[in-house]
Protein backbone atom coordinates (compact mmCIF):
# COMPACT_ATOMS: atom_id res chain seq x y z
CA UNK A 1 0.00 0.00 0.00
CA UNK A 2 2.86 2.40 0.79
CA UNK A 3 4.39 1.81 -2.66
CA UNK A 4 1.07 2.47 -4.35
CA UNK A 5 0.50 5.57 -2.24
CA UNK A 6 3.94 6.94 -3.13
CA UNK A 7 3.51 6.33 -6.85
CA UNK A 8 0.06 7.92 -7.01
CA UNK A 9 1.21 10.88 -4.90
CA UNK A 10 4.13 11.52 -7.28
CA UNK A 11 1.71 11.40 -10.19
CA UNK A 12 -0.54 14.01 -8.59
CA UNK A 13 2.42 16.25 -7.76
CA UNK A 14 3.74 16.06 -11.33
CA UNK A 15 0.36 17.02 -12.67
CA UNK A 16 0.26 19.98 -10.31
CA UNK A 17 3.77 21.09 -11.32
CA UNK A 18 2.85 20.93 -15.01
CA UNK A 19 -0.03 23.36 -14.51
CA UNK A 20 1.63 26.64 -13.44
CA UNK A 21 -1.40 28.66 -14.59
CA UNK A 22 -3.54 27.07 -11.89
CA UNK A 23 -0.88 27.79 -9.27
CA UNK A 24 -0.61 31.42 -10.36
CA UNK A 25 -4.37 31.88 -10.36
CA UNK A 26 -4.68 30.43 -6.86
CA UNK A 27 -2.13 32.96 -5.59
CA UNK A 28 -4.33 35.85 -6.70
CA UNK A 29 -7.14 34.97 -4.30
CA UNK A 30 -5.32 35.63 -0.99
CA UNK A 31 -3.66 38.71 -2.47
CA UNK A 32 -7.03 40.18 -3.42
CA UNK A 33 -8.48 39.35 -0.01
CA UNK A 34 -5.68 41.16 1.79
CA UNK A 35 -5.52 44.16 -0.55
CA UNK A 36 -9.26 44.69 -0.98
CA UNK A 37 -10.99 43.41 2.14
CA UNK A 38 -8.11 43.82 4.55
CA UNK A 39 -7.32 47.40 3.54
CA UNK A 40 -10.89 48.54 2.83
CA UNK A 41 -12.75 47.08 5.80
CA UNK A 42 -11.88 49.29 8.74
CA UNK A 43 -13.85 47.91 11.65
CA UNK A 44 -11.67 49.90 14.03
CA UNK A 45 -13.86 52.91 13.29
CA UNK A 46 -16.69 51.03 14.97
CA UNK A 47 -14.78 50.60 18.23
CA UNK A 48 -16.59 52.61 20.92
CA UNK A 49 -13.89 54.77 22.49
CA UNK A 50 -16.06 56.77 24.90
CA UNK A 51 -17.58 53.95 26.94
CA UNK A 52 -16.13 53.82 30.49
CA UNK A 53 -14.33 50.59 31.23
CA UNK A 54 -14.33 49.40 27.62
CA UNK A 55 -11.00 48.19 26.25
CA UNK A 56 -10.45 48.47 22.49
CA UNK A 57 -8.27 45.36 22.70
CA UNK A 58 -11.33 43.36 23.74
CA UNK A 59 -12.87 44.32 20.39
CA UNK A 60 -10.25 42.24 18.57
CA UNK A 61 -9.31 39.97 21.50
CA UNK A 62 -5.84 41.34 22.15
CA UNK A 63 -4.70 41.86 18.54
CA UNK A 64 -2.80 45.14 18.02
CA UNK A 65 -5.14 46.17 15.18
CA UNK A 66 -8.12 44.91 13.22
CA UNK A 67 -5.91 44.04 10.24
CA UNK A 68 -3.70 41.86 12.43
CA UNK A 69 -6.84 40.15 13.73
CA UNK A 70 -8.09 39.86 10.13
CA UNK A 71 -4.79 38.49 8.78
CA UNK A 72 -4.71 35.64 11.30
CA UNK A 73 -8.33 34.81 10.48
CA UNK A 74 -7.70 35.03 6.74
CA UNK A 75 -4.99 32.39 7.13
CA UNK A 76 -7.61 29.91 8.29
CA UNK A 77 -10.13 31.22 5.75
CA UNK A 78 -7.77 30.56 2.82
CA UNK A 79 -6.72 27.15 4.17
CA UNK A 80 -10.38 26.09 3.98
CA UNK A 81 -11.45 27.70 0.68
CA UNK A 82 -8.42 26.32 -1.18
CA UNK A 83 -9.46 22.76 -0.32
CA UNK A 84 -12.61 23.12 -2.42
CA UNK A 85 -10.64 22.49 -5.61
CA UNK A 86 -9.29 19.14 -4.38
CA UNK A 87 -12.71 17.57 -4.69
CA UNK A 88 -13.49 19.46 -7.89
CA UNK A 89 -10.45 17.90 -9.57
CA UNK A 90 -11.89 14.46 -8.84
CA UNK A 91 -15.11 15.42 -10.62
CA UNK A 92 -13.26 16.51 -13.76
CA UNK A 93 -10.99 13.45 -13.68
CA UNK A 94 -14.10 11.29 -13.66
CA UNK A 95 -15.56 13.16 -16.64
CA UNK A 96 -12.33 12.72 -18.64
CA UNK A 97 -11.99 9.04 -17.71
CA UNK A 98 -8.80 9.50 -15.67
CA UNK A 99 -10.36 8.29 -12.44
CA UNK A 100 -11.69 5.16 -14.15
CA UNK A 101 -8.21 4.24 -15.40
CA UNK A 102 -6.67 4.78 -11.97
CA UNK A 103 -9.42 2.75 -10.29
CA UNK A 104 -8.77 -0.15 -12.69
CA UNK A 105 -5.18 -0.51 -11.41
CA UNK A 106 -4.29 -2.71 -8.41
CA UNK A 107 -4.17 0.42 -6.23
CA UNK A 108 -6.53 0.26 -3.26
CA UNK A 109 -9.22 2.83 -2.53
CA UNK A 110 -7.22 4.02 0.48
CA UNK A 111 -4.16 4.63 -1.72
CA UNK A 112 -6.15 6.60 -4.28
CA UNK A 113 -7.78 8.70 -1.58
CA UNK A 114 -4.57 9.18 0.39
CA UNK A 115 -2.50 10.19 -2.65
CA UNK A 116 -4.93 12.88 -3.70
CA UNK A 117 -5.17 14.12 -0.13
CA UNK A 118 -1.39 14.36 0.35
CA UNK A 119 -0.78 16.08 -2.98
CA UNK A 120 -3.78 18.35 -2.61
CA UNK A 121 -2.72 19.62 0.82
CA UNK A 122 0.26 21.47 -0.65
CA UNK A 123 -1.91 24.23 -2.09
CA UNK A 124 -4.07 25.17 0.95
CA UNK A 125 -1.17 24.92 3.41
CA UNK A 126 1.12 26.91 1.10
CA UNK A 127 -1.52 29.60 0.54
CA UNK A 128 -2.13 29.89 4.28
CA UNK A 129 1.51 30.68 4.99
CA UNK A 130 1.62 32.96 1.96
CA UNK A 131 -1.13 35.03 3.58
CA UNK A 132 0.86 35.29 6.80
CA UNK A 133 4.01 36.38 4.99
CA UNK A 134 2.23 38.80 2.68
CA UNK A 135 0.41 40.37 5.63
CA UNK A 136 3.74 41.24 7.24
CA UNK A 137 5.13 42.60 3.94
CA UNK A 138 2.12 44.90 3.52
CA UNK A 139 2.92 46.49 6.86
CA UNK A 140 6.52 47.08 5.79
CA UNK A 141 5.20 48.72 2.60
CA UNK A 142 3.28 51.36 4.56
CA UNK A 143 -0.17 49.74 4.33
CA UNK A 144 -2.14 48.03 7.06
CA UNK A 145 -0.13 44.96 7.97
CA UNK A 146 0.21 42.08 10.39
CA UNK A 147 2.07 43.09 13.54
CA UNK A 148 3.50 40.03 15.31
CA UNK A 149 3.93 41.28 18.87
CA UNK A 150 4.61 37.99 20.69
CA UNK A 151 8.25 36.94 21.18
CA UNK A 152 9.50 34.10 18.97
CA UNK A 153 8.70 30.69 20.38
CA UNK A 154 9.49 27.40 18.69
CA UNK A 155 6.55 25.78 20.48
CA UNK A 156 4.26 28.62 19.42
CA UNK A 157 5.14 28.33 15.74
CA UNK A 158 4.83 24.55 15.95
CA UNK A 159 1.28 25.04 17.26
CA UNK A 160 0.55 27.47 14.40
CA UNK A 161 1.78 24.99 11.79
CA UNK A 162 -0.14 22.15 13.43
CA UNK A 163 -3.38 24.17 13.53
CA UNK A 164 -3.14 25.02 9.81
CA UNK A 165 -2.28 21.45 8.83
CA UNK A 166 -5.10 19.91 10.89
CA UNK A 167 -7.65 22.38 9.54
CA UNK A 168 -6.53 21.74 5.95
CA UNK A 169 -6.58 17.96 6.37
CA UNK A 170 -10.06 18.09 7.86
CA UNK A 171 -11.71 20.03 5.04
CA UNK A 172 -9.59 18.54 2.26
CA UNK A 173 -10.60 15.01 3.24
CA UNK A 174 -14.25 16.02 3.48
CA UNK A 175 -14.39 17.79 0.11
CA UNK A 176 -12.33 15.02 -1.49
CA UNK A 177 -14.80 12.40 -0.27
CA UNK A 178 -17.69 14.48 -1.63
CA UNK A 179 -15.85 14.71 -4.96
CA UNK A 180 -15.60 10.92 -5.11
CA UNK A 181 -19.30 10.54 -4.21
CA UNK A 182 -20.81 13.08 -6.65
CA UNK A 183 -20.57 12.87 -10.42
CA UNK A 184 -21.68 16.30 -11.64
CA UNK A 185 -19.72 19.55 -11.03
CA UNK A 186 -22.91 21.55 -10.43
CA UNK A 187 -24.03 19.17 -7.70
CA UNK A 188 -20.57 19.16 -6.14
CA UNK A 189 -20.30 22.94 -5.83
CA UNK A 190 -23.86 23.14 -4.53
CA UNK A 191 -23.08 20.66 -1.75
CA UNK A 192 -19.68 22.07 -0.73
CA UNK A 193 -20.96 25.65 -0.71
CA UNK A 194 -23.80 24.53 1.55
CA UNK A 195 -21.11 23.30 3.95
CA UNK A 196 -18.36 25.83 3.30
CA UNK A 197 -20.17 29.16 3.52
CA UNK A 198 -22.10 28.56 6.78
CA UNK A 199 -18.94 27.26 8.47
CA UNK A 200 -16.91 30.26 7.33
CA UNK A 201 -19.56 32.83 8.19
CA UNK A 202 -20.21 31.41 11.64
CA UNK A 203 -16.53 31.54 12.58
CA UNK A 204 -14.46 34.26 14.22
CA UNK A 205 -12.07 34.39 11.25
CA UNK A 206 -13.07 37.79 9.89
CA UNK A 207 -15.64 39.49 12.10
CA UNK A 208 -14.37 41.35 15.20
CA UNK A 209 -15.29 39.55 18.39
CA UNK A 210 -16.62 42.74 19.93
CA UNK A 211 -19.31 43.18 17.25
CA UNK A 212 -20.90 39.77 17.85
CA UNK A 213 -23.99 39.26 20.01
CA UNK A 214 -23.60 36.85 22.92
CA UNK A 215 -25.44 33.92 21.31
CA UNK A 216 -23.31 34.22 18.17
CA UNK A 217 -20.11 34.22 20.22
CA UNK A 218 -21.19 30.93 21.81
CA UNK A 219 -21.87 29.46 18.38
CA UNK A 220 -18.53 30.53 16.91
CA UNK A 221 -16.60 29.17 19.89
CA UNK A 222 -17.20 25.59 18.71
CA UNK A 223 -16.44 26.30 15.04
CA UNK A 224 -13.29 24.45 13.84
CA UNK A 225 -12.05 27.53 11.93
CA UNK A 226 -12.39 29.60 15.11
CA UNK A 227 -10.41 26.99 17.03
CA UNK A 228 -7.60 27.10 14.45
CA UNK A 229 -7.33 30.89 14.18
CA UNK A 230 -7.48 31.21 17.96
CA UNK A 231 -4.29 29.15 18.14
CA UNK A 232 -2.70 31.58 15.67
CA UNK A 233 -3.83 34.70 17.51
CA UNK A 234 -2.71 33.52 20.93
CA UNK A 235 0.76 32.76 19.55
CA UNK A 236 1.12 35.83 17.31
CA UNK A 237 -0.05 38.57 19.69
CA UNK A 238 1.47 39.19 23.09
CA UNK A 239 -1.12 39.28 25.82
CA UNK A 240 -3.88 37.88 23.60
CA UNK A 241 -4.20 34.80 25.81
CA UNK A 242 -5.81 36.99 28.46
CA UNK A 243 -8.85 37.39 26.19
CA UNK A 244 -9.38 33.64 25.69
CA UNK A 245 -10.59 31.18 28.34
CA UNK A 246 -8.08 28.45 27.36
CA UNK A 247 -4.54 28.11 26.07
CA UNK A 248 -3.63 27.07 22.51
CA UNK A 249 -3.25 23.41 23.50
CA UNK A 250 -6.93 23.10 24.45
CA UNK A 251 -8.05 24.61 21.16
CA UNK A 252 -5.74 22.25 19.28
CA UNK A 253 -7.35 19.29 21.07
CA UNK A 254 -10.79 20.55 20.06
CA UNK A 255 -9.61 20.94 16.48
CA UNK A 256 -8.15 17.42 16.54
CA UNK A 257 -11.48 16.04 17.75
CA UNK A 258 -13.27 17.79 14.87
CA UNK A 259 -10.68 16.52 12.37
CA UNK A 260 -10.84 12.94 13.64
CA UNK A 261 -14.63 12.85 13.35
CA UNK A 262 -14.84 14.52 9.93
CA UNK A 263 -11.92 12.58 8.43
CA UNK A 264 -13.38 9.26 9.60
CA UNK A 265 -16.67 10.08 7.88
CA UNK A 266 -14.79 11.21 4.76
CA UNK A 267 -12.79 7.97 4.54
CA UNK A 268 -15.97 5.89 4.83
CA UNK A 269 -17.64 7.92 2.06
CA UNK A 270 -14.59 7.62 -0.20
CA UNK A 271 -14.27 3.85 0.30
CA UNK A 272 -17.93 3.41 -0.50
CA UNK A 273 -17.65 5.56 -3.64
CA UNK A 274 -14.48 3.77 -4.84
CA UNK A 275 -15.71 0.26 -4.09
CA UNK A 276 -16.12 -1.95 -7.20
CA UNK A 277 -19.67 -1.83 -8.52
CA UNK A 278 -21.42 -5.12 -9.16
Amino acid sequence: MIRELGALTRRELLRLARNPQAIGTSLLLPILYLLLFGQALNFERLIPSNIPGFSPLAFVRGAPSYFSYFAAGMTGFVAVTATLFIGANVIFDRLFGILKRVSSTPATASSIFGARLLAGLIQPIGLAFLVLGLSVVLGDAGLSGLAITAPFSLLGWAEIVLAIVILSVMFASLFLAIGFSIEQPQSYFAVVNTINLPVLLTSAALFPWGTMPGWFRSLTSFNPITLAVTVLRENLFQGASAYYPFGPGIYLLGLLAWAAAVTSIAVLLARRALAPRR
